[in-house]
């Protein structure tokens, strides 16, 4: 995969210690951006950018961010605009999922998914606008998922999160296209990371989705592949972004004959 755009570009990642923000990370320094890393675990952070650094000869900087924290988000974003420089494109990553039926969610985790995958994220991107709208240039690339088009059983809380990235996302692209800055919103099925080890700490829906779950590379690749483009949505895999397009249209019609199959969590 080649991205000739983003050579010598800076590109921030949320949640870059493993699953699909590292691979995010690895495809952008084979296409030689210079890379700034943000996650909680420094620890991991300083492996990946200690292997990066060494393997492709980019600037890779790991910085300890918890999203959850506007405080935090502030402080290492000011540091990075006075230490690394600009930033050209924000890929807002991180986010976690707990399935549960609405009934026994608690307060703690509805708050925490909340805080993380919608409020994290806007501060993220709130760091960000002034400075490319400035520059009438960059890319806002924003995790969001299918659940975020079609809400299933035991996924009430995350997809309301995931419905609120899109929302949030839509608005923005047509708010910041004055300035020729782009956004995009990427929507992803299941995703074979360490997701469900919270999300469904049993297995069951990983064993149920079988060879129906995607590929973190290959998702990374199809994200770096549009950095830099004005590129709407990555939607993946086509036939649960279909089910969620025909939803839209006929949902009692897909709620009734999905039924099955939507209870597999």
């Amino acid at each position: 995969m080649k991205n000739e755009r983003i050579r010598g570009k800076t590109v921030v990642i949320t949640g870059a210690s493993g699953g699909l923000g590292e691979q995010i990370a690895y495809l952008c320094a084979q296409n030689g951006a210079n890379l700034i890393l943000l996650a909680r675990n420094i620890e991991k952070l300083n492996h990946l950018s200690e292997r990066i650094h060494d393997e492709y000869g980019v600037n890779c900087p790991g910085l300890a961010l918890d999203v959850s924290n506007p405080d935090q988000i502030s402080a290492v974003f000011k540091r990075i605009y006075e230490t690394e420089g600009e930033i050209d494109v924000l890929v807002n990553n991180a986010g976690y999922g707990i399935f549960s039926n609405a009934i026994d969610i608690n307060l703690t985790d509805l708050e925490g998914m909340f805080s993380v995958n919608v409020i994290g994220l806007i501060a993220c991107t709130r760091e960000v606008i002034p400075h490319m709208c400035k520059r009438k240039s960059g890319h806002i690339i924003n995790i969001a998922s299918q659940a975020g088009k079609l809400a299933t059983p035991k996924s009430s809380v995350y997809a309301a999160t995931k419905h609120a990235v899109l929302g949030f996302s839509n608005s923005l692209r047509m708010e910041l296209s004055q300035y020729g800055v782009f956004v995009t919103a990427v929507n992803p099925g299941p995703i074979h990371t360490d997701f469900f080890q919270k999300a469904d700490p049993e297995g069951s829906y990983l064993k149920n989705l079988g060879q129906f779950i995607l590929d973190p590379e290959k998702v990374a690749s199809n994200i770096v592949s549009i950095m830099l483009t004005n590129h709407r949505e990555i939607n993946m895999p086509r036939w649960m972004n279909w089910t969620a397009t025909l939803h839209t249209l006929a949902p009692r019609l897909v709620e009734s004959l999905g039924r099955k199959a939507f209870f597999k969590k």
